[in-house]
């Protein structure tokens, strides 16, 4: 995880953001109860009021159970109004064959259903979590933001994940060092179908080393192979507990289970993109 901005000014930030949404009426948040769009969802409850902010989120296999919970009661501790929807994006081939623009079919189920809860509400502006860093990575998911008109308070007012973090620790919401939580989908090689099996498969096995200590893991599933990414300092800590969980893995539907030596990489099968596109 990147270290916080000590340089930011939160005052001038908060202003800043506080100026964005006086431009508009009201708004719906694309919301996944990670922190970039906790801080937007949160924002918007403070500056809009609570009946002008509204928070979504997909109910979809590809979304943790705890991420869900853990969303919910997020809402709940800030009174914000919150839209649990069900998109059908595991039911498109578009998302299921698993191309290397996965994403963009994603979020555009999502803003498809959205733009349905916006209807509801005149004039409200579509929202999410994207920063600054995000405009600089691979993000097929943006494209489809840009297509639905979906604005992004946090890169309009120029803050990074960094910046991000920091505003969230000052204003001392729970999620502030929440690391990053990516769907389920991304745990699955480029063309290798999604599957709701699959998925589960990979949520229960990150379940199992969250009970073994390890908070931060991801379960990449090549085909029957269960691959385990740790931070590099974990490494040797799991290398011990590695047969117990092995065991586990194989009840679970996992006939093989490996360490990755090289520690946990975000974006890591971002490795297979045509050069082209990265």
């Amino acid at each position: 995880m990147k270290s916080v901005a000590p340089q930011l000014n939160t005052d001038e930030t908060l202003l800043q953001i506080r100026d964005w949404f006086a431009q508009i009426p009201g708004s719906v948040t694309a919301f996944s109860g990670g922190v970039d769009s906790a801080l937007v969802l949160f924002l918007a409850r403070k500056y809009l009021g609570k009946e002008r902010a509204i928070g979504c989120i997909s109910d979809s296999p590809s979304l943790k159970r705890s991420d869900l919970q853990e969303a919910k009661d997020f809402c709940q501790r800030y009174d914000i109004q919150l839209e649990i929807i069900h998109t059908q994006e595991i039911d498109d081939e578009a998302y299921y064959s698993n191309p290397f623009n996965r994403c963009y079919a994603c979020k555009s189920h999502l803003y498809q259903d959205l733009s349905e809860l916006l209807q509801r509400h005149p004039g409200y502006v579509a929202t999410n979590g994207t920063n600054r860093d995000d405009l600089g990575d691979y993000r097929p998911g943006l494209q489809a933001a840009s297509q639905a008109q979906v604005r992004s308070p946090l890169a309009d007012c120029g803050l990074d994940k960094a910046a991000v973090r920091a505003l969230a620790k000052h204003l001392q919401l729970p999620n502030w060092d929440k690391p990053a939580s990516p769907c389920l989908s991304s745990r699955i090689p480029y063309g290798q179908a999604v599957t709701r099996e699959k998925l589960s498969r990979i949520e229960l096995a990150e379940s199992v080393l969250e009970r073994y200590g390890f908070k931060q893991a991801r379960v990449r599933h090549y085909q029957d192979e269960a691959r385990i990414e740790v931070p590099a300092a974990d490494i040797e800590k799991l290398r011990d507990q590695l047969p117990k969980i092995t065991e586990t893995f194989t009840a679970i539907g996992f006939p093989s289970t490996t360490l990755d030596t090289e520690g946990l990489v975000s974006g890591k099968l971002n490795r297979a993109l045509p050069r082209q596109q990265t």
